[in-house]
């Protein structure tokens, strides 16, 4: 039995009629990633049946961040969807459950939306330096 990927990429304007047919026909959601590009945010779903994983990848222009949302198909997106919103400032239209913008409490608001970030000062910490680890004697 071999495994099969499969990477499609489409417009965001047809990820719900995609998400739905692959529910219609029994994939299941295994997550969903996003990664800051230079002029976008491209975001990727997963989807699995049996040993066949289907992504979607879909590019959001930095000019229009958003993303329709597929949680009424798959009630664990809206997780997913969140994240993104808070890590990428990507809106996603029509959660399930919005938090909006607080899911995570980050010292830097959107902290994956530019390509440079930093903390404010309150919140960096001086770090120490921390002594290595000694290997434990051998036992005699």
């Amino acid at each position: 039995m071999s495994q099969e990927l499969t990477i499609e990429t489409i417009p965001a304007d047809l990820l719900a009629e995609r998400a739905r047919a692959l529910k219609a026909g029994g994939f299941r959601l295994v997550q969903i990633s996003a990664t800051q590009l230079p002029e976008e945010v491209e975001v990727t779903y997963s989807f699995d049946r049996e040993i066949q994983l289907t992504n979607l990848r879909v590019s959001v222009p930095a000019s229009n961040l958003r993303l329709p949302s597929i949680s009424a198909l798959y009630g664990s997106a809206f997780l997913y969807e969140n994240e993104i919103y808070d890590l990428f400032r990507v809106k996603v239209e029509g959660m399930n459950v919005d938090f909006g913008g607080n899911l995570y409490k980050t010292a830097v608001k959107f902290p994956f939306a530019t390509r440079k970030t930093t903390a404010p000062a309150s919140a960096q910490q001086a770090t120490t330096p921390v002594a290595p680890v000694q290997p434990a004697a051998a036992a005699k």
